[in-house]
Order: structure tokens, then C-alpha cells, then sequence
């Protein structure tokens, strides 16, 4: 009797029932999160040593240089584009990185694990409680901390719910390499995907909730250059001059319609074309594939960390440790990242094991899970993003807010390598048995039918 194709075979690790969670992807899947984990984390090495100069500089007797550098003021006045370098940076560079992210979210959601419905449920829950949790402790710690004080002043407060609901996939990375190299390539397939549906849902909350007015006209003059970008890049006219000119004129459009400039850099990514079809193929490489491979090194070794150094200039001599600890806002950011992101990242993928009776794969354990949870309280680029946003870059309370994303990114650091390296030797024991078995086709047989 002919066997059912729908079928999986259990021997084969590619065909593993769809009730596993966190199985272990194809050769080709696994080849790209170690090239994005590379790129990733040499820029978060950068982007560590960014924010490190900018805390050194901004403590230092110079600190007075370090913020007329950053609140220099350069562009033409004339398209309401004169800009201090700072929000050059939050405005500008940041819609590089947004770019890249609408590419790997595009990439996702038609070949990738998102295209699956089965698979995508994980990381889109994970990423919706580690967004929903954060937000939520923010407000409760918030109001405790603030019980008997202004209503006003709660007011302005909460502005910054959102404040430590990203997690900031660089530093991630980053950390991941150096605690915990040898885990499976699923996890950190799961990190990365949980990153692009956290940035997704992060853009659209700087785009709905901390937008002041709009600009129609504006909004809908930049369809025009969004629409050139993708007969361009459907010609496949790749000059990057070229392509330049409607990516430009489409920031430059967003930027005028009161919208956060960096949304044009999703709006890009995503209408770069996808071909499901190339993008399985492990011979060929995709023109997404290839804009992302030669725009990531940009946005994570230049874009981020300039945006990293501008930002995370805070005060922490003269009481600016004390006051961040006395700052409602701040205290909410901290809990949120290192308990909400916890909390809700794992809270969301046991509920998905839970109620779809789906199981975690066998090669891991619920602690790796925890682990990485834990890791994505390291928050950063957004969540220091968000903070400008919400409380005004420069002012007393953003300097706190800052602080806070800073201490509270090292404590879920800290702690995620406390958990995950108690695994790592486990881990580089199984590598080495599964790479020192190849085929002539140097695939791991492990990746491969029998």
C-alpha cells in the first residue's frame, strides 16, 4: 500500500511531526541564522562599544561636548529638515534597520516559518505576550510607585508603556555567542524570528500611539516613490543610486507626514519582491535575500551604533543613578524587561504547547526556552527609541528611562547567562558528534532523509 505523502517520517529530521515545537529546520534555514548571527553579533560588539563611549564621554568633564554634538543642528530648514544629529540618527539611520527588518519580516511571512500557520503560531504568540506582559507590569509598577502622587504627572508617565516591549536582537545575539555558542540552531532560529514579529509590532506602536498629528497629504505623496522602488527593484534595476533616489523621497515624505521616518524603512523592506520558490532553493539566492545580506552589514556594524552613541549618552554621576531608581517610569522599564519579557515570552510559548497539545522537540528542554526569555529582556534600539519619543529627547525623565533600559538589558543578560550556560556544554557535546558526520555534499547527516 502506497504510503500517505502527507505523512512525516519519523527518522527524518526535517519531517518531524508539525506538533513539535522548536524542531530543527532545514540545512538552508540553519546556514542563514548562523551568517545573521555572525553579522549580528560583530554589531552588537560595536554597538556595546557605541554606547560605552557615549556613557564614558557623557560622565566625563567633556559631557558639555558630547551634547553639543549631539544637539548640532544640520539640513535644509527649507523641507523642515533641519535636524539635530541625534534625531538624524533615531530618524534616519534607524530606518536602515528598519529596512532590514521589513526584508526579513517579508522573507518570513512568505517562505519562511511564518508562512506556516503551524509554525508561525509560536513566535507570534511569544512575541505578543513578551509585548503585552511588559507593557502591562510597566503600568502596574508605575502606578504602585507613584500611589498618592499627581494625576497629571501619572499622565505623562505612562506614556512610556511601550518603553520595554523590544528586545533589541543585536545585543541579544551578542550575548547569545558569547554564553551560549553551541545551542541549537532552532533556538536561535526562534530568537531571530521572535525579533522580527517584535519589531514589526513595535513599529506599528511608534506608528498609531506616539504619532501627534498627520500629514495626509504628505502620506499619500509618498505612495509615488514607494510605488517607483518596487518597479525598480520588479525590473530588477539594482543601481543603488537609483534605488536610492525613491527610498530617500519616500523617508523624506513619512518624515513630513508627522509619522515616525522610520516606518519608510519597513514600508521598503516589505515591498522588496520575495519568490518563495528561489528562496527554497539552497543553490540560489533570492533578491531579498541579497539585499538583506548587503545591507545588514550597514545597518548593524554603522547605522545602530551611531544611533546607539547619540542615545545612550546619560548622566549617571551627580545622582543620576539615585534619580533614575526614584523614577516611577524608569522602575517600570526595568521590571518590564527583566520580568515582564521573561514572564511573557515563556508564558506565550508554553500556552501555544498547552492548548495546541503541541510538543516541545525532544533534543530540548523547557530551561533552554526559559533561558532565552530571560535573553530577551535585553532591550536597546527601540526601547531607547521609544523613550525619545515618549518623554522628549534630553529631558530629565528620558535621561532615567535611558539608565533604566541600560541596567535592566544587563540584569536579563546577566541572568539569561546564568541559565543557558549551565546547557551550553551539553549542547557543544551534540555538535560535535553531528558535525563530524558529513556526507561528500558537506550537509550533516543529521539535516538530511535516510
Amino acid at each position: 500500500m502506497a504510503s500517505d505523502p502527507k505523512s512525516p517520517d519519523p527518522k527524518s529530521p526535517d519531517s518531524r511531526p508539525a506538533g513539535r515545537l522548536l524542531g530543527r529546520g532545514t540545512w538552508r534555514e540553519a546556514k542563514y541564522v548562523a551568517e545573521a548571527l555572525r553579522t549580528e553579533t560583530v554589531g552588537g560588539a560595536i554597538l556595546l562599544g557605541a554606547a560605552v563611549a557615549a556613557i564614558v564621554w557623557a560622565n566625563s568633564p567633556w559631557r558639555d561636548a558630547y551634547a553639543a554634538l549631539r544637539d548640532f543642528t544640520i539640513g535644509p530648514a527649507s523641507l523642515q529638515l533641519d535636524l539635530t544629529l541625534g534625531t538624524w540618527a533615531a530618524d534616519g539611520l534607524l530606518a536602515v534597520f528598519f529596512l532590514v527588518a521589513g526584508i526579513e519580516l517579508k522573507r518570513e511571512f512568505v517562505a519562511g516559518d511564518l508562512a506556516d500557520r503551524r509554525k508561525a503560531a509560536l513566535p507570534i504568540a511569544a512575541a505578543a505576550c513578551g509585548v503585552a506582559l511588559p507593557a502591562l507590569l510597566f503600568v502596574v509598577t508605575a502606578l504602585v510607585a507613584n500611589r498618592g502622587g499627581d494625576a497629571g504627572e501619572l499622565s505623562g508617565i505612562l506614556r512610556g508603556w511601550a518603553i520595554p516591549t523590544a528586545t533589541d536582537i543585536a545585543f541579544a545575539l551578542a550575548v547569545l555567542a558569547v554564553i551560549g555558542t553551541h545551542l541549537p540552531s532552532a533556538l536561535r532560529s526562534f530568537l531571530l524570528t521572535l525579533a522580527v514579529v517584535d519589531d514589526l509590532i513595535a513599529i506599528t506602536i511608534i506608528a498609531v500611539f506616539y504619532t501627534e498629528s498627520v500629514n495626509f497629504v504628505a502620506l499619500a505623496a509618498a505612495v509615488v516613490p514607494l510605488v517607483a522602488w518596487r518597479l525598480l527593484l520588479k525590473r530588477k534595476i539594482l543601481n543603488p543610486v537609483l534605488l536610492a533616489i525613491p527610498a530617500v523621497v519616500a523617508w523624506g515624505l513619512v518624515h513630513a507626514s508627522g509619522i515616525h521616518a522610520t516606518v519608510a524603512g519597513v514600508l521598503l523592506g516589505l515591498l522588496v519582491p520575495v519568490n518563495r520558490e528561489v528562496e527554497d532553493d539552497p543553490d540560489r539566492h533570492s533578491l531579498a535575500e541579497r539585499m538583506e545580506h548587503e545591507i545588514r552589514p550597514f545597518s548593524a556594524g554603522f547605522a545602530v551604533p551611531v544611533f546607539a552613541f547619540f542615545a545612550a549618552g546619560v548622566t549617571v554621576i551627580g545622582g543620576g543613578l539615585a534619580a533614575t531608581f526614584a523614577d516611577p517610569a524608569a522602575l517600570g522599564v526595568m521590571v518590564g524587561l527583566v520580568v515582564g519579557k521573561t514572564l511573557g515570552v515563556f508564558g506565550g510559548t508554553w500556552s501555544v504547547a498547552r492548548f495546541t497539545r503541541a510538543e516541545l522537540d525532544e533534543d530540548l528542554a523547557w530551561t533552554d526556552v526559559f533561558g532565552l526569555s530571560v535573553l530577551a529582556g535585553v532591550g536597546f534600539t527601540v526601547s531607547l527609541l521609544i523613550g525619545e519619543l515618549a518623554f522628549g529627547t534630553g529631558s530629565a525623565r528620558d535621561e532615567h528611562v535611558k539608565l533604566a533600559v541600560l541596567v535592566g538589558s544587563l540584569v536579563a543578560a546577566l541572568l539569561a547567562a546564568v541559565v543557558l550556560r549551565r546547557r551550553n556544554r551539553h549542547y557543544q557535546e551534540v555538535e560535535q558528534r553531528e558535525t563530524a558526520d558529513l556526507d561528500q555534499d558537506g550537509i550533516p547527516d543529521i539535516y538530511e532523509a535516510p
